[in-house]
């Protein structure tokens, strides 16, 4: 099954159980044809699995197409917290047909330009501006404009990853909107949220944040939130997320990162 409350051990298991009964060995190659979900947790797999075999990435959504598929993050979620198992652990390659996505959902596609917008935001300023002036076309699906962003997105992301792969400095700009984010889509429950509503909202709350700390201008708080507002994406957390759930489960998170 799909989504985020299935990326677990218990799938994981299924996965190392067929791939047992199969009697695959070191020279198999793991294939993974999906969404982010799915190919976090084919990567893990592959990490896994007899100490280690090769994968292929193929993403079918614009989310994995621009992040999830590329750096070697893979990992499945916990109880208390998303991503908190897993290894880095880079695909054979990565294969991207915008095809694949002419049948995606209009709300899976809007959750995926959360992390393109999050790219021109952190350190594209050229491409945040092309994307302010392009987001009805993004949102039309016009292929020419998708297959630019989606282009720009992973050099952006490569371009980082290439710099620092394990996350100990640079590498973590990329997580723009994900504290908050994923403590959006853990307290309020995986599946309620798609990761890029929780990483829209999370920016915002980011970028309002980073303003009121003197470290930005209220500008750019306001395309940030125009332009998700533009994406139809939410530009604030749950009403029912307090800030005590927001509390409890970031002090997981801030282990993680510290780890």
């Amino acid at each position: 099954p799909d989504g985020e409350k299935y990326k677990n051990m218990d799938t994981l298991m299924k996965v190392f159980d067929k791939a047992i009964e199969s009697r695959l060995d070191r020279r198999c190659t793991f294939v993974a044809l999906g969404g982010g979900v799915i190919g976090d947790m084919c990567g893990f797999a592959a990490a896994s699995f007899l100490r280690g075999v090769n994968f292929i990435q193929i993403p079918t959504t614009v989310m994995a197409q621009v992040d999830s598929s590329v750096g070697g993050k893979t990992g499945i979620n916990h109880r208390l917290g998303k991503n908190l198992i897993g290894a880095f652990y880079q695909p054979q390659c990565v294969l991207i047909d915008t095809d694949t996505l002419n049948t995606l959902p209009d709300r899976e596609l809007a959750s995926g330009l959360a992390e393109v917008i999050k790219y021109g935001l952190i350190r594209d300023a050229e491409f945040f501006e092309w994307q302010e002036k392009n987001m009805q076309a993004l949102m039309a699906r016009d292929p020419g404009a998708l297959a630019y962003a989606i282009k720009r997105s992973c050099e952006n992301k490569a371009e980082v990853v290439s710099l620092d792969e394990k996350e100990s400095g640079l590498r973590a700009t990329l997580n723009l909107g994900h504290t908050f984010g994923h403590a959006i889509e853990t307290g309020f429950g995986y599946g309620q949220w798609l990761h890029g509503e929780a990483v829209a909202a999370g920016t915002v709350m980011a970028v309002d944040m980073s303003y009121h700390l003197g470290w930005i201008d209220d500008s750019i708080v306001k395309r940030a939130r125009d332009i998700l507002q533009q994406a139809k994406l939410p530009t604030a957390p749950p009403e029912t997320m307090t800030v005590e759930m927001f509390k409890s489960v970031m002090a997981v998170r801030e282990i993680k990162l510290l780890a």
